[in-house]
């Protein structure tokens, strides 16, 4: 089978790999409209397709469901975070932004702010974050090629940038659009037909969603692991505080709404009604990986367990897809007692023999069920597909912050949109060797290196982006040392918090602050830039009443369209 599974997964990852080649050569651009923003003629079912491909990334194809699996109750901190603040964006904030009618979010803030310095500071924001979040997903990239093509995993990433950057410098937005419509389709596809064939397995129902909700599969995992001396699956606050709960759903719900690639993609359709409506169809599409997320963390962990536990160690190693985890280095076998039984338990467990890194449990789940070699390469290519399809539009990101926040509208005015262009496109190309880098050398497992992400971007450009719309008071002093401070607090309590190696010793300066790990605290950065934003903007004086005006203006609905910018 393995021979099996790997021609079938080279044939179908050339098979995708070929369409978006052919996507960004067939969407090639000439203009700076459609470099940014593709023209904003994308259709409104379009643009949700590709919304929900830019949004759901890796971390939610690849690692979530893994997170779920091994944190159970406390692992449902990734569902609400991002889905609720995904509902946050697209009603509070994506309308107000789409009628203001500018490229990006740095284009936003220094125009309401009426303050190129804090343009310059939301675009710096922008890059730490796509910087941090884009690691996570060349991270993913690496991971399934590792696997399922037998190559290195630096091979993996380099093979990922190419393809990346060939249709991200080429088309632009509008070839990353089209490029991540298909992607969703991949990605979609790849998720739904392994659970619906694993859940008729576990719970002879063939709709994953339902045969999570109405069988006994969780109770009967929850039973199993209390046997084993695990935490009871279904209780809440076994492996996280409960304020440590509250704090990062906040911190993944803030920082959702404050992603500037996510946000940009409200600019690509003609009005504020496409824009609506490209959130109304991004949120359905969203929702069928959502639901089946905790049903596939659960069958996963119910039959690994069976897989491992209890079980000879030489026979498992004899198990073909067992062995080829185990070269990649995310999953160990360790018979510490020397007995040659697989103990199964808590990781955190001196007794613990088996190692598993959360985010191989969506990509090695269809070989855990034994399903078809196709379906198995399936899943392969649509890692990849949501690792690549949210990389595309960081790294347009970026590219947009250095040219056109910071070149064209802050240092060179006068430059020509050929000028314009061509920075655009050698920006990408640096973030992609840039990207590259991090993919090789993560600084963490996908889902925790894309949290750190969301919390930068609740701490910097989310405060920003909501007193911009709703506060005719807050001024360009508030706003810009806002987002410096709260970026600054948050990017170094993350550092603080993390472990490093000095001297040869793993070394921890902070477990937490005030019980809020790293995970979560973007939430009090968030805090900290709302109480500096407000004290500093109402001890200086306030925005002129252009600004004020151009605010109630955005906020206050119009009978029709025909009056956007």
């Amino acid at each position: 089978m393995t021979l099996d599974v790997e021609v079938i997964t080279l044939t179908l990852v050339v098979i995708t790999f070929g369409i978006y080649i052919y996507i960004g050569w067939w969407a090639k651009v000439k203009d700076t409209s459609n470099f940014f923003v593709a023209g904003k003629e994308i259709p409104a079912v379009a643009n949700g397709a590709a919304i929900a491909a830019d949004w759901m990334s890796a971390a939610s194809f690849i690692s979530m469901a893994g997170l779920i699996s091994f944190l159970g109750y406390d692992g449902t901190i990734y569902l609400m975070g991002w889905t609720g603040g995904y509902v946050l964006l697209a009603l509070l904030l994506a309308p107000y932004l789409r009628k203001f009618g500018r490229y990006t979010v740095p284009d936003f803030i220094g125009d309401r702010y009426y303050s190129n310095k804090t343009r310059a500071v939301a675009a710096i924001a922008t890059i730490f974050i796509s910087l941090t979040y884009v690691a996570g997903q060349m991270r993913g990239v690496g991971i399934v090629f590792s696997r399922y093509l037998q190559v290195d995993i630096t091979i993996g990433v380099i093979i990922g940038m190419a393809i990346v950057a060939f249709f991200a410098v080429l088309g632009g937005m509008k070839g990353i659009t089209w490029t991540q419509v298909i992607q969703y389709f991949v990605l979609i596809i790849a998720i739904i037909i392994p659970a619906a064939a694993i859940s008729l397995q576990l719970t002879g129902i063939p709709v994953p969603q339902l045969g999570f909700t109405f069988s006994d599969i969780a109770e009967r995992l929850s039973t199993l692991q209390v046997d084993l001396g695990m935490n009871e699956y279904l209780a809440p606050f076994q492996n996280m505080s409960g304020l440590n709960v509250f704090a990062v759903t906040l911190a993944l719900m803030l920082g959702t709404a404050g992603l500037p690639h996510v946000i940009v993609r409200f600019y690509t359709v003609k009005d504020v009604r496409s824009a609506r409506w490209s959130a109304g169809w991004a949120l359905i599409f969203i929702a069928l990986l959502y639901t089946v997320a905790p049903a596939i963390g659960v069958f996963a962990k119910y039959n690994l367990i069976n897989t491992f536990n209890d079980e000879s160690i030489t026979d498992v190693r004899e198990i073909s897809w067992v062995s080829k985890w185990e070269e990649t280095g995310l999953l160990g076998l360790d018979d510490k007692n020397g007995d040659g039984i697989l103990n199964f338990t808590e990781e955190s467990s001196p007794g613990n023999e088996v190692t598993i890194d959360p985010d191989i449990i969506v990509l090695s789940t269809p070989e855990v069920a034994e399903l078809s070699p196709f379906i198995i390469a399936l899943v392969a290519a649509g890692g990849l597909a949501a690792a690549l399809s949210t990389a595309s539009g960081l790294l347009l990101a970026m590219s947009s912050a250095v040219s056109h926040d910071l070149y064209y509208r802050i240092f060179r005015p006068q430059a020509t949109e050929k000028q314009r262009l061509k920075i655009g496109r050698i920006m990408i190309f640096l973030a992609v060797i840039v990207a590259g880098y991090f993919g090789i050398n993560p600084p963490g497992f996908v889902g925790e290196v894309v949290a750190f992400a969301f919390g930068l971007g609740a701490a910097s450009l989310f405060p920003a982006i909501l007193l911009g719309i709703f506060d005719k008071r807050m001024n360009r002093q508030g706003a810009t040392w806002g987002i410096s401070i709260g970026l600054s607090f948050t990017l170094i309590m993350i550092l603080l918090m993390r472990s490093v190696e000095v001297f040869g010793t793993e070394t921890q300066i902070l477990d937490s602050f005030l019980g809020i790990d790293a995970l979560g605290i973007g939430v009090v950065g968030a805090i900290v830039n709302f109480i500096i934003s407000f004290i500093i903007s109402r001890t200086t004086q306030a925005p002129p009443k252009e600004i004020s005006d151009m605010v109630e203006e955005i906020r206050v609905p119009k009978v029709s369209d025909s009056s956007e910018k």
